[in-house]
This record gives structure tokens, sequence and C-alpha cells, in this order.
């Protein structure tokens, strides 16, 4: 083993560079030597594994064949592992040293090579084990006669322990095989935990025996049952996956408090919030019914959820009610607590010897960090320059105060903002004056996805594929950040996902049959692509036009982030500004054809008050596609024509039905260049649609 590590690591210099157009792999390995050979894929492939003690590589062999079969249609004889030394000749030969445990700085590194004749797959883990064979999926290749891996020697371990999604079940309710085909997602990108957020304002999704008010009355009916939330940590723990669940408190309360007003800080009557926002019911931390309550909730949890870590959450308490409770000022002068942050302190603490108590640490928002906070305490790191605090300052704080840290800043998904803004933010920001004791206790990071404006329908397409970019920025070395090469393997690993059960492709064109009423949908298929919904919480302003109930079958819900013909055409406008030659300008005006059309089509179809609100974004995307044709093809732009272009793009500057368009910029790029050559600026195009 130390001889092949040190093989590679003498080539790790070509492995850093060799992101190959021949790869997609995504997470990018540590270390990875591409050779010329194949090997092809038979009815007779076999997998074998040096003993079956392993449930997770069992599991994860077995889906790894079906999957395997499933892309190649070969007819493979033997579909399930076979122990070692009941096979000869396998093809696929596992080894690994033990059974790996789920938790922080486990080792999960893997060396999976394959030549011409054999592939060998070593772990010191069966997590490894489970990585190994993903990547080995992903070195999957064709040509028109067979199906064959590429011959590659690879040695990988993650650069972070830490590498999760949260997703919040709190405010829109994610069913059983939601949850289940995301973990397969995020095991596909070897994430590593899976942080669900069951308790909010809107919701408490925890089934409760002892105190079984909680989820009767706090969750409109739709909540886990115990039994449901095991199967879910064992189905997460087959993956490699660990499940850290948050219970969010004092703040974001509504929830708990419809069941338990008398554990308040505000004597009032409580309903389940149905708006998005922060909201001001909070629980009483001067009352010990609210320990109680909430000692025998982390009881229970702590049978369910084998983790170390809970989540308190801990955020957003402006404390409110807090300042209009008597008790509670009277009890804060009594115990020397000048200010609302030093009584949530108390209370945290109390949470923390709470869970002590059951075994279990606290994790929580970056709120709970204070002088008098445990530094066993976790940091879960989420603000950023909107709130003043400069990008992983708090994650720095922590790591120098002694705390173990989490970065989400820079990796909430749900703000609907290009991949590639999530894929440059780095967990460990070079520019640290950290020491190493420091750096190890920044563990990693969590993409957040938060449910206002997400349903079991479109939750998928917010969540992928651009988690898989953020796995790769947990996973690989910091210098794999060409933002170019990660989209060109994103496109391959989006079309991969879908093996899995993940909806985040065929579901758009669920919801645009639903807007049609079952017409043709070509032409807002064609708008999608060109389409974004608004983003960082311009939708849903203030959090109330939305509720939890209301409609998410909207286009924007049909649109994603990174529209795709909106990388094409940025190309082809960059290339004709460059260079106005023939072929350019018609690659560039075959996009103006193909909206016109499109549009045509899109107004032959029977209209809905939907389509309807849709029209004005194709209305106006038409006039501006006919007047830089007309433009461009007569080989001069006079002044009327720019006026007119001048004025569709301010028009179109303004968002329609909560969706911008994608190509806005590269429209004015391309009027800023017509207005300083409004001269003769090319012969006439040929081969248009048009024509």
């Amino acid at each position: 083993m130390k001889k092949f590590l040190l093989v590679f690591l003498g080539l790790y210099a070509i492995s850093t560079i060799g992101q190959t157009e021949k790869l997609n792999l995504m997470p990018w390995p540590q270390e990875v030597i591409v050779g010329e050979g194949k090997f092809t894929i038979a009815s007779n492939f076999t997998i074998s594994v040096n003993n079956n003690n392993s449930e997770r590589i069992s599991i994860a062999a077995t889906k790894f064949l079906r999957r395997l079969s499933g892309r190649t249609g070969v007819f493979i004889e033997n579909g399930f592992p076979v122990i070692a030394s009941e096979a000869k000749n396998t093809a696929l030969e596992i080894s690994y040293d033990g059974i790996g445990k789920l938790g922080i700085n486990q080792d999960e590194s893997y060396q999976l090579n394959v030549s011409a004749t054999k592939i060998t797959l070593h772990a010191a883990t069966d997590i490894g084990v489970v990585y190994g064979l993903e990547t080995l999926l992903q070195l999957l290749n064709n040509s028109a006669t067979s199906f064959y891996f590429s011959e590659a020697k690879i040695n990988d371990f993650p650069r972070f322990t830490w590498r999760g999604l949260m997703m919040d079940v709190a405010r829109h309710f994610q069913p059983i095989g939601v949850i289940k085909r995301n973990l397969d997602a995020m095991a596909s990108v070897k994430m590593n935990v899976f942080h669900w957020h069951l308790t909010d304002d809107q919701g408490f999704r925890i089934e409760s025996k002892t105190y079984p008010k909680l989820h009767e009355l706090g969750s409109d009916g739709l909540y886990y049952t115990q039994e449901q939330i095991k199967d879910v940590v064992k189905y997460a723990s087959d993956r490699g996956i660990r499940v850290v669940p948050e219970v969010d408190v004092p703040g974001h309360a509504t929830a708990i408090l419809t069941a338990f007003p008398e554990i308040a800080s505000k004597d009032t009557v409580y309903t389940i919030e149905r708006n998005s926002g922060i909201f001001h019911p909070t629980l009483d931390p001067t009352n010990e019914k609210t320990y109680e309550i909430l000692g025998a909730l982390f009881g229970e949890m702590a049978t369910l959820f084998p983790d170390k870590y809970v989540h308190i959450g801990g955020d957003e308490n402006e404390g409110k009610h807090w300042d209009e409770n008597a008790h509670i000022q009277q009890f804060k002068q009594k115990h020397n607590l000048k200010t609302n942050h030093d009584l949530q302190t108390f209370f945290n603490i109390r949470l923390e010897e709470i869970l002590a108590k059951h075994g279990k640490l606290v994790m929580g928002w970056e709120e709970i960090m204070t002088d008098k906070m445990p530094t066993t305490a976790l940091i879960h790191s989420w603000k950023g320059v909107n709130e003043g605090v400069e990008l992983g300052q708090s994650l720095i704080t922590a790591a120098k105060r002694g705390y173990n840290t989490v970065l989400s800043n820079g990796f909430y998904i749900d703000l609907m903002q290009p991949v590639s803004e999530h894929y440059l933010v780095d967990p460990l920001p070079k520019n640290n004056n950290l020491t190493a004791e420091e750096r190890a206790r920044i563990l990693g990071g969590e993409a957040t996805m938060w449910s206002e404006l997400v349903t079991p329908l479109n939750i998928d397409s917010r969540l992928w594929p651009r988690t898989a970019a953020i796995a790769e920025r947990f996973w690989s070395d910091a210098s794999v950040n060409n933002v170019e090469n990660m989209y060109k393997r994103l496109d391959y690993v989006s079309f991969r996902l879908e093996e899995l059960g993940v909806d985040h492709i065929r579901n758009r064109d669920v919801i645009l049959r639903n807007i049609t009423n079952n017409q043709p949908t070509e032409s807002l298929e064609v708008l999608t692509k060109l389409c974004e919904p608004i983003k960082i919480y311009s939708r849903n302003a203030g959090g109330v036009e939305y509720q939890t109930y209301s409609p998410f079958t909207l286009f924007a819900d049909a649109c994603t982030v990174d529209a795709a013909d909106s990388f094409a055409f940025k190309k082809v406008v960059d290339n004709y500004v460059e260079n106005q030659s023939a072929p350019n300008l018609n690659a560039l005006t075959s996009f103006f054809d193909s909206w016109i059309l499109n549009y045509k089509m899109f107004n032959a179809l029977h209209k809905n008050p939907i389509l309807s609100s849709i029209s004005p974004i194709y209305t106006n995307l038409n006039a501006i596609s006919v007047s830089f044709n007309e433009a461009l093809e007569q080989g001069k732009v006079n002044k009327e024509q720019l006026q007119k272009i001048e004025g569709l793009l301010k028009t179109l500057e303004t968002p329609v039905v909560d969706v911008e368009l994608a190509v806005l910029n590269d429209f004015q790029k391309l009027y800023a260049f017509l207005v300083q050559n409004n001269k003769t600026i090319i012969a006439p195009k040929t081969n248009s649609l048009k024509q």
C-alpha cells in the first residue's frame, strides 16, 4: 500500500492538470492517472469481495451491477457480489480493511486501478469502497461496438470530513421517497452528512410518543413516524451518510407552541405559520416545563438518531416576546443576564446539558457562539455580507476560539444563484492566519435547501445538479476550480442522476404539461432554457406572496438556474463581437430565428390565464429577436432600430412571472457592439431558418 501511494504522490502534478476531455469525474479525485487501455463490459462481469462482513458493500455492489447493466444493456449473468474465496478470475476485486464508523475524521480513502484485464478497488473501510464504486461508474465509456471502463489509476480521499446537505422539511414536507432519492444522489457525489431540518414555524415533523400533541397539532398530519425515521437513518448509513437532526429553538417555534402554548414567552393563541420569514413566537427559557418537554423530546431523538450531534438551530431570535414579558425581564436581572443573547446562551447551555445526558453534542447556527458556550459545540456558519459579516468570518472566529465549525455561507442553493458562485467559495479561505490546529477545526461545509418555495415536485431541480459541484468543492483539492470544466462535467453528472430516481429534469415537463393543459410544450421548453427564477429571495418578497399551500406549478417552477441555452448564446455573441464572419453571424441569428419560430408556436396554443401571464416574456423576446435580425441582415443599423432595441432591453430588465431572461447581458453586449459599429457590419447571412 505504501508503494502505491508513493507512486501517485510522484505524479500529483499530472493528476491535477489531467481534467481531460476524456473523463467526467465529479468530484474530481485527488490523484488520477489516465491510460489508453479499456476494460470491456461483458455478460460474465463479476464482483468479488474479500469478506462478506459489510452490508454496505453488499448493497452498493448489487446496485452497481444494476446500474451498469441498465446503462449498457448487457445481460450480466451474476447480479450479486461473491466472496473472493469462492470465485476465480473476477472482473472487479474489492478489498477493504474494516467496517467504517460514521463520524468526523474517519478514513474514507480508496484506491482504484482499472486495466484492460482487471479492476481492483481497495479501501481502508467499506465506506471508501462505496465511494470507489461511484467513481468506477463515472469511468464508463463506449464505442460503437462496446461499453468499457477507461484505464485509470486513482488514489482518492476527501479534503474535508464534513460534506453535507441540509434539507428543510418543515416549511414544505418532503415524503420519504424524496428523502431517499436525494440520499442516493448525495452518495453518488460522495456527500456524507444529511442535515434534516425537522421543525420550524410551519411544521413539526417528528412523531413524539411522549408528547404526541407536538406532531398531532403541529404538522397538519404531515410528519415522519419513528419507524420511518429509523428507516431513513439506516438507508443513509448504508450509503455512508450520517443523519444530523435539527430541532430549531428557541425561535422558529410556532409549530411547537401550537401544541404547548404554556411554554411560550407570550400568552396568546398559536397556530401553524403559513407564510415565510422571521416570526416572533419564542420558547420561554425561564419556564422549567420548556426543558421538561425538550428533555423528553431529545431523549426520544437520541434513540432515533445515532449521530453524535443534534442541531438545536438557535438562529434569528430577535427576542421581541422576551422584551415584552415582565417575568422574563425579572429573570434576566436576577441571573445577571444583560442581553437577550445572554439569555439565549443560558438556554443553550441548559440544552447542552440535556443532550450530554444522552451522549450527544450540540450543533447550532453561529448565534449560539458566545464566551460561555462550551467548545464541544459545533458552530454552523451561515451569515454573510448582507448581515455585515465578511464571508467566512464567523467560521474563522469559531476555529480560533476552539470550536469545530462548518460553513454554509456561500452554499445557500435556494438563493437561485449560478452554480459558479457556489463553486468558487472555499470553506477554508486561502488568506487565513490560522494555525494548523485551528485549520483542522474547519470540518467542511453544507449546502442548504430551505423549502419556502420548494415542494416534492420541484425540489430536485433546485438541488441538482448544482449540489454536485458543491460536493466537489468539499471533496476535491482546492486547485480544482476551473469553472468551464466544472460545467462540462456537471452536464454528464446531471444526466446520470436520473438513474437514481432524481426528478430534476423530467419534472420540468410535468409542470409544463400542467401549464398548457397537455398541449404541445416545445415552445415553453425553449423558453425555460432562456429564463431563470429571480434570485436572492426576491421571489416571495417579504414572505407573504406565497403561503405553504400556494401553487408551485408555475412557469418559474419549471425554470432553473444556469439556463441551458444561455451558455451557448453567450458564446456565439462573444464569437461574433470578436469576429464578424459569416459563420459567426449565422450561428448568432439562428438563435433569433429559433425564438421567432417558437413564439409563433406559443401563440398557436389555446391560452389560459397562466399562459397569458407568460406572454409578455415571449412577446418581448420575439420583438428583440426580430429587431436584431433586421439590423444584422441588412448590414447597417439606423438610429430608429437602435432606439427600438434600447427600449426593448429596458423592458426585458423587469422580471415577469418571477423569472428573468438569462441572456439579457448578452443582448446588451450585442447592442453595445451595434452602437459602436453602426455602419456596415457584415454581409447578409445565409442558411437561416427563415430561408
